[in-house]
Formats: C-alpha cells, structure tokens, sequence
C-alpha cells in the first residue's frame, strides 16, 4: 500500500478536528450557549467572528510556515492549539473570554488545516489532487454525523453545563488528533522512498532523485521549488504574483462569507422558525452530514476531467439554491431539501481550491498559495457572521440572512465562470507554474 494512503486517512482526521470540531460543532452548541452567557444573535455572530478572525490570521501563516518548516510540524502544533482553545472555550464566564479562547482556537485551525491540504499536493500527482482533497474534506462531514445526534444528547443530560461539556469533549479529542497526525503524516513521499501516488514513471518531480542526474531536476525546477532542486529556495512570486492565485481567492470569498451564515445560524434558524427541538436540528445536522460525506470526492472528481473553473461554477449554484430555500421555504421539506443539497456540494469548494493551487504553483508552493487564497475566504467569513447577526437583529427574523447568503453564492458563480477552465494536463506543477 502506498503510504499516500495513511496520509490521506490522518488528512482527513485533522480536517475532523480543526473544522469539524472547532467550527461546525459552534452551530449546534449555540442556542445553548446564547442563553448560558446572555448573547443575542450579534454577540453569537461576534462570537463566531472570533474564531474566524484568528483563522484568518493563521492561514496565510501556516501555509508560508509549512512551505519553509515542512507541514507535519505545523498541522499538529496548530491542531494542538486548536484543541487547548476549544478546552478553554468551556470555561468561559463572559462573552469577552468566550472571544479570547474563540479566536485561539480559530488560529489554531487556520494553522493546521490549510497545511495539510496543501501537503497532498506533494503526495498526489495533479490527476489525483481533486480527489485526495475532495476525500480529506470528508472529515467535516464526518464531525457532522457524529456531532448530529452526540450534541443533542450531551446538552440534554449536563443541562446548563451541556454546552461546557461538548467543548471540553471536543479539546481532548482535538488534542488527541495532534499527536496523531505528528507520528502519522510526512512532508514528502521522498521520506519515505516514495515518488507521488499517481505520478507516471515518465513523469519527472523537481529534484526527483530518480531523475538522470541533479541537474535533469534542476533544470525543470523553476517555480515550485526554486533553482537547485527540491530544497532549492521557494519561488514565493508564483504565488503573490500569479494573477489566477488572486482570481481564487476573489472567487473563495463568496463561499467564505455564504456557507458560514448558513451553518453558524442553522440549528437556530430550524428552532426559531421551524419549530424544532435541539435533537431535530440535530438530526438534520447528521442527514446533511450524510449526504456530505462524498461531495468532496464527487466534485473533486469532477473537477479532474471538466476543469477546475466549471465545477467552481456547479457548486456555488447548488449552494445558492440550497441557501434561498432555507429562507423561503420554512417548513420541513424545505429545510430538508436545503440541507440534502447542501451536503452533496458541501465541502466541494475548499477540495477543489486545494487541487486548483497545486496546479498553478506546483506541489511544494501549494500550502503557501491555499494559505494566501484562504485569507481572502476567511474575510468573508469573519465578515459573514457578525454581518448575519446584526442583519437578523434588526429584521427580527434570519429569513433574510440566509436570502443574503444565496445572493453572496450567485457571485461566486459570476467568479467561477471567468476562472481559465483548463484539465490539468500531465505537466501540471512540474515545470515553471502559470504567471495567471
């Protein structure tokens, strides 16, 4: 067995951790955290901004840490930060510490999950980037089913201290997949003697050491890894100034800012305006799971033979459609259609941007330009929450944040459609990358 497989599968648990856990898990403790702190739906949505702040802070961070330090360190120093946040966030009295031990565990995630997305970049050849990123992000959807019915029976059996409960349970847990990761994951197939999985034998890696010589490698290894091979030194402009790395990231703002109204005000809007209990939202909440669990695959899949810019397009539609039925159709079939729809596209978007930047800057740059396209997502998320909230406090109402939502997706299909819609091709990241 190739070990690309084991660093799939640990992949996949650290995306469990850092954003199964630390951010989705948020929407289904929430209405009973508002009420155990005092929080109307501004200060719930500040609270989420938090987090998201910190992510923000950490992703550009982490990817330039892990193309300089290797991203094995910095996946579970982040992972372990992410889970000493979490912890933390039980003990909270106020809304401010809630902020503080929020924002920890948002840099904490930011610094480990877009490290090891962009890792399989360097254990995948580009025919098989979208569909490694597409089964790594599966970890979300796996956190979904499982938190689904957990959070529910734990908020019901600790009472006022449910909430406290779930977020001690997720620290220990997310503590526990840092130490994982660290003995699981490695930097590059190299270590172990390894050429990426799916790499034909006529195809040359930079500083492939099977290559005829040092300099076949070197001579190729403009870009990804600098002039002098594999540990040559990193080409940061291909990356800061790759004009299709900024069309990206422009285009990942739409999701950033749309998808985290959509699951941060979920279990709230269904107990609000649907009538109800916590253990419904969260069996909903486990349904979308379900049906998540192979949209990252499927669309992953998809973007290897149509081309990147196309299936963009497909998704952010499907989430458009799935975020306006939440707010127009308030009644159970409405909801369920919306939460079906959603997780067959859910974490579509993140695996594909994944597989799209080891295509335009080569394996080992990848974690840089996910790191710098994901600060443009997180803004849309840091802005998304808190905009959502203060929007829902005024209308009375989440019928029109989630109206807001689906505009916000309509735009990423405008972005999408215009992105150079091109099957990466066998040379894909291992010659001199796009210029954009």
């Amino acid at each position: 067995m190739h070990y690309a497989w084991l660093v799939l599968a640990a992949s996949t648990l650290v995306v469990f951790g850092c954003l199964g856990l630390a951010r989705f898990g948020y929407g289904l403790i929430l209405p009973s955290m508002q009420d155990g702190l005092g929080l109307d739906n501004t200060g719930a949505g500040s609270l989420a901004t938090a987090g998201l702040v910190g992510y923000a802070l950490l992703s550009i961070l982490g990817g330039v840490l892990a193309a300089h330090f290797g991203p094995r360190v910095v996946v579970a120093l982040g992972l372990g930060a992410a889970g000493v946040g979490m912890f933390l966030t039980g003990l909270s009295e106020t809304l401010w510490t809630a902020l503080v031990f929020q924002f920890i565990a948002g840099m904490g995630s930011g610094a480990s999950n877009v490290p090891v997305m962009g890792l399989l970049s360097a254990w995948f050849g580009p025919k098989r980037r979208g569909f490694a990123a597409g089964v790594a992000v599966t970890g979300s959807s796996l956190a979904l089913i499982a938190l689904g019915p957990l959070v529910p029976w734990i908020l019901e059996r600790f009472s006022e201290d449910g909430w406290r409960v779930c977020w001690y349970l997720f620290g220990v847990v997310t503590v526990g997949l840092a130490l994982f990761s660290y003995v699981i994951l490695r930097n590059d197939p190299s270590e172990k003697g390894m050429r990426p999985l799916g790499l034909g034998e006529d195809e040359l890696m930079p500083g492939d050491p099977t290559a005829e010589g040092a300099g076949a490698g070197e001579k190729d290894a403009v870009g990804p890894v600098g002039r002098g091979g594999r540990m040559g030194r990193p080409s940061w402009s291909s990356v800061y100034k790759s004009g299709a790395v900024w069309h990206l990231g422009f285009v990942y703002i739409a999701f950033g800012f749309s998808y985290i109204i959509y699951m941060t005000f979920f279990a709230k809007h269904l107990i609000d305006a649907g009538g109800y209990s916590t253990s419904g939202a969260g069996t909903l909440y486990m349904v979308m799971g379900w049906f998540s669990l192979l949209c990252g695959v499927l669309w992953g899949a998809i973007s290897d033979r149509v081309g990147r810019g196309r299936a963009l397009a497909g998704v952010y539609a499907v989430h458009a459609i799935a975020f306006g039925l939440f707010a127009v159709w308030p009644a159970p079939v409405g909801f369920t259609l919306s939460a079906v729809l959603f997780g067959l596209s859910a974490w579509s978007i993140p695996a594909i941007m994944a597989a799209t930047c080891g295509d335009v800057v080569g394996h080992r740059m990848a974690p840089a330009a996910l790191g710098f396209i994901t600060l443009f997502f997180a803004v849309g998320q840091t802005i998304g929450p808190i905009a959502a909230g203060a929007l829902a406090d005024a209308a009375g109402t989440l019928h029109p944040v989630y109206l807001l939502a689906a505009v916000a997706a309509l735009g990423g299909v405008l972005g999408a459609v215009t992105l150079r819609s091109e099957k990466p091709s066998r040379s894909a990241s291992l010659t001199e990358p796009s210029r954009g």
